[in-house]
Parts: C-alpha cells; structure tokens; sequence
C-alpha cells in the first residue's frame, strides 16, 4: 500500500503552519538539549525535520502493517486466556513494528526515552494509525496516559514507570464502572491506605474500560471515607504485574473490535497515589479527557479520510449504464461534501492541537523559572481557547466521521453492505466516536459554555481582523453576517432567560459557530495555499444554508413550544 503520510499532502501542510515555529521554540526550550542529545534539534527546521522523517516510517508502517492486518483483525479479535488479554496476531505485529520504531512515548522527554516532540506530529500520528486501523488507534493512543503521569506525578513515579512506555508498555485509562459512566463523580471503586505499608489498595469493579489489560492503568478511585461526590476521588497507578486484578471478560462490540474492551476486578491491588488526594476527577482525569477527546478527533478525521479514499475508489472503478458512477452529480455531489468536511474538520483538529501545545508548553517552562507577564497572558489565551474548541472538536469530527462513513457505503450499494469491502468494517468502527470520551450530547454541554461566556464570538470577530488575500475576502463578508446572524441567534436565546431553553438550542448555536469558525480556518488555508479556495466556498456556502436553518428554527421557537417535546 502507499504511505499513508506521503499520500496525503494536507498533512504536511499542517505541519508548516506559521504557529509551529512558536510552538517548536517552546516545546524544545530554544534547544537547549541539542549538545545533551543526538536526536534533539538546534533549531526549528530541524525539529520539522524530525518530524516530517518520524511521520514518514509512522506512514510507511501504516500502509504497509496496520491497514493491511485490519480485516483479520476485525474478524479474529483479541480472546481471554488465564486472566490475560491476548491480542490477535495483526494486533500484536502493529504494535511490535511500531515500539520497534520507537514510536511509543512519542511526547515525553528524552531523559525517559521519548522523542520529546510537540503535540502536532502526535496527533497527526494518530490520524494515521486511525485511517489505517481504528480499533488498534485506541491501543496506540493510550500513550496519553504516560502525559499524564509526566503531567502530575511524583518525579519517583515517573522515573519507575516513563522509561517502560518507549520500549512497549501499554497502558488503560481506568474510569468507569457499571453505575459510573458519563458521571464519573458517581465512582465508588474504592482506595483504602494501608500506613503500616505506605501503600494504597484498590477494591472494585470497573467497567468498559479499553485495553484493561494494560500494563500501565491509571484508575479513579473513591480515596475519602463518607464521600459520594466529586471531591472524595484520587487518581492512581497500577502495575499489572502485581497480578492483583483480575479480568472478568471482554465485551463483544459492534466496531473497533480489536482493540479489547474489559471489566475488571480489582481486589486489594496495590497503587500508588497521582499527585494530591481529591484532586483525581476534578483535575487530572479533566486533563487526561480533554488528552482524549482530542484523540477521538484524530481517530474521527483518520475514520472519515479511510471511509472516503474507499468510497472515491468504488465510485471510480464502478459503472453503471455505461459510465463509472462517479460522473453522475448524485454521486459527485456526496463525495465533494464529504472531501470538503474532512478538510474543514481537519483544520479544526491541528488549531486546537496547536493551541494545546502552546499552553502546555509553558505550563513546562514554569516548573523551571517564572513566567514573564506577557507569557503568562499568552499562555491564559491559548488554554481559554483551547478549552473550547476541544468539545467542539469532539462533537463535529465525531459526527462528520458518521456522516462519511454512512454516505461512503451508500456509494457502495448494496456490495457495501456485505463483508466484502473495508468499508463495511469502517463504517462500524465509526460509530463509536459519538458515544466515549463523552457523548455528542455532553461535548454541547461542555461546549455551550463558550456561548454563555462569548469566547466563541469573541475568536469569530477576531478572525474577522486576520490578513487575507484580496480575492478571499467575499468569503469573508458572507462569515461576518454569518456571526452577526450567530450573535442574535444567541441574544434571542438567552431573552428567555430560561435555563431549559438555552439547553434545549444549546447544539444549534454550537453548531452554528463550529461552522462559522471552521470557514475562517478553511479562509486561512486558502490564503496561505490557494489550492483550499474550493473547500473553503463550499463549505461555508452549506455551513452558510445550515446556519440558516437553524436560526428559522430558534425564531420560530419559544419557551412554552418545548412542551410539544416532553414526553
């Protein structure tokens, strides 16, 4: 097969945004590893460098491993022998090939093994993995949990347990139990000290919990006695090689079927305590989740870019009354709304990595000196935003991922829908990127605040003031009496002055500003590569018509209509 890097421009068109020079310098200190480690870079194009050759052989191994081991995959799946999760054969050659290639702990510092790279090259390495094989992108993915460990750890527990994730620990985020899962304040696994020993023990179920046979696990747990909400939790880690927890079986699932989904037991397990106690939900499973959720965003492009190449290759090789079917409008119509979706979506997807970067960047910098004033502020700009547009991240890929993999086997017929073809397999893959790492539903209840507090509208009208090339700027004019229309969509909304009715528009008014803002960001592409001008005029003019429908629905909607929906 191609390399799945090297096929796809975009990628490295993404790579070289202008803001990567910034996030670089920060990420690598103004290189000052460079005389300390052969890998490290001395300068900016050298870690561009870097990363363009690692997403290369992430590429290469993708193309020529992963994609082709995922239909076995699909059908053999991973099996429970002994108490221990054995993966199927393509599953554990994937993995081999790439702790092989050292990228396992691609992030995390040099002095643990890890390449120290910035979240960007990450991230788009989990789009790769993802196109190529959804199911086994949560595997790979779950390095994020070494983040966190590196994050808030003691620096004991992290020298103990960061050097094994470059050479092939895996890891789970253990966090939801059979009555705790989108309210993880419900949690009731429970972590009793034992004094004598200095040791935390844990005892307790939990539930859906992906690769839980992990080497590594992070676990929430119920440290405080008499405790039932949020603040009685404390995070923990736990080594499998205390053979304390036992697995009790694998689900059967509808999609990503190779990558192991466990209920466990843990029974007395010994753990130790991630940084403070209380703190487990309320900030260090809130940072591993927003981790996660944007890898649900990488997993979602990487679905909907598989389900799309399939569905551009049928169309081409297919003919029906004497022509290949993608000449009829019908069918070009589908596959040019689902290109330009994936582009917008796409871009969305490396802003708010870049974002993300940039404030974690300087959360490193401050554990070592102060930051100065005007750091400090940069660093509260780009979290603020950040924090945004990730559930806005988390809810339109997912849904687009849906949207695409649905049309793709539509393209496909009736073939489609038997075994046959990958995109059969993809299409179940991509319907569980709506429901973890949060639903659809609670990403507009985490999004909906950036109404409230106008963050969204304030990063509209400062897109508005951003350089552009003349011939873009009446795609411009058309987003900024999209934001006007956005702006008394919401002031309509919050007249009410009732809770219910701002919940009950809460996912229009997201949506109409996930459209607003992801036409600025196909603006930018487009004025720094022509080549995006299309996606972006064809895409803002459909976010443009659902903009459009959506505001007739608010202002045609009050407070006492929503009695027409109760039931």
């Amino acid at each position: 097969m191609d390399n799945f890097y090297r096929d796809n421009p975009t990628l490295a068109f993404h790579l070289a945004h202008p803001l990567m020079e910034k996030i670089t310098r920060l990420k690598e200190q103004g290189f000052i590893e460079h005389n300390e480690f052969e890998d490290a870079p001395m300068d900016h194009e050298d870690a561009l460098d870097s990363y363009d050759k690692v997403l290369d052989v992430i590429g290469e191994i993708c193309g020529e491993i992963i994609a082709p081991n995922a239909e076995s995959v699909d059908h053999e799946g991973p099996r429970l022998e002994n108490n221990e999760v054995i993966y199927a054969r393509g599953t554990q050659e994937n993995y081999d090939a790439l702790v092989k290639a050292g990228m396992i702990g691609m992030s995390l510092p040099r002095k643990y093994g890890g390449l120290n790279f910035s979240l960007v090259p990450y991230v788009m390495s989990a789009e790769l993995v993802s196109r190529a094989d959804a199911g086994f992108a949560n595997i790979w993915g779950l390095q994020d949990c070494a983040e966190t460990i590196h994050e808030f750890a003691s620096e004991e527990i992290k020298d103990e347990f960061l050097p094994r994730f470059p050479k092939g620990a895996t890891a789970a985020m253990d966090l939801t139990e059979p009555d705790a899962g989108s309210d993880l304040q419900a949690v009731q696994l429970k972590a009793s000290y034992d004094s004598q020993n200095d040791t935390w023990y844990l005892n307790g179920v939990k539930r859906f919990i992906t690769n839980g046979d992990a080497d590594i696990s992070l676990v929430l747990a119920r440290s405080e006695e008499g405790t039932s909400d949020a603040r009685g939790l404390s995070l923990y880690v736990y080594d499998r090689n205390s053979r304390a927890m036992s697995i009790r079986r694998i689900e059967n699932k509808l999609g990503i079927k190779g990558s192991p989904t466990c209920e466990l037991v843990f029974r007395n397990a010994p753990a130790k305590l991630i940084g403070d106690r209380k703190l487990g939900l309320i900030k260090y499973v809130m940072a591993l989740m927003n981790s996660a959720r944007l890898g649900v965003g990488a997993q979602s492009v990487g679905i909907a870019e598989a389900a799309l190449r399939e569905a551009e290759k049928y169309a081409r090789e297919r003919e029906q009354f004497g022509k290949s079917i993608i000449k009829y409008p019908a069918v070009f119509e589908m596959l040019t709304q689902m290109k330009v979706k994936i582009n917008a979506v796409r871009s969305l997807l490396y802003e708010t990595a870049r974002y993300v970067d940039i404030y974690k960047s300087y959360g490193v910098i401050a554990e070592s000196r102060k930051l100065e004033p005007e750091e400090r502020q940069e660093m509260k700009y780009y979290q603020r935003y950040a924090d945004f547009l990730t559930p806005l991240l988390k809810l339109i890929s997912s849904e687009y991922s849906n949207q695409i993999a649905y049309d793709a086997l539509q393209i496909h017929g009736g073939t489609g829908f038997m075994k046959d073809f990958p995109i059969e397999r993809i299409y179940r893959d991509a319907r569980i990127t709506t429901i973890y790492e949060g639903t659809s539903q609670l990403q507009v209840v985490a999004a909906i605040r950036g109404i409230g507090n106008g963050a969204y509208l304030k990063l509209m009208r400062e897109f508005e003031e951003r350089k552009i090339n003349p011939q873009l700027e009446h795609l411009r004019a058309t987003l900024i009496r999209m934001t006007d229309q956005f702006e008394k969509s919401v002031e309509k909304v919050n007249a009410e002055d009732e809770a219910q009715f701002v919940d009950f528009h809460a996912r229009r008014l997201v949506e109409m500003a996930g459209n607003i803002i992801m036409g600025y960001l196909l603006v930018f592409d487009a004025h720094r590569d022509d080549t995006y001008q299309r996606s972006a005029e064809v895409f803002i003019k459909m976010g443009r018509a659902e903009n459009i429908g959506k505001v007739s629905y608010i202002n045609n909607f009050s407070f006492r209509d929503m009695s027409d929906f109760r039931i």
